[in-house]
């Protein structure tokens, strides 16, 4: 795995980490009952979306450092997850 791969992975795993993480501790204008007119009851009041990128990031780097382990150490492949799943690329060719 290259600079670039591994940089794009944590992308990846950053982005899917936040939306799942935005959605813990918010209160909405509902929960507090000040709904601005014009807004929807289920708009965020309180977000913390600072605390939230930092939590996601240290999320992401836990899971960036197990998963570029698992990549660069081989102990699972391309080849493993498709005999498990699809089974279509056949049999290894010789080395």
């Amino acid at each position: 795995m290259g600079i670039t791969s591994g940089i794009v992975l944590f992308a990846v795993i950053w982005f899917m980490t936040f939306l799942v993480v935005i959605p813990f501790r918010l209160v909405t204008q509902g929960d507090r009952g000040e709904i601005v007119e014009g807004t929807h009851a289920g708009s965020p009041e309180v977000h913390n979306l600072k605390r939230k990128a930092w939590i996601t990031t240290g999320i992401s780097v836990v899971l960036w450092a197990i998963i570029a382990t698992v990549i660069l150490s081989g102990a699972i492949s391309v080849r493993d997850i498709d005999g498990w799943m699809f089974n279509r690329m056949g049999p290894p060719t010789g080395q």
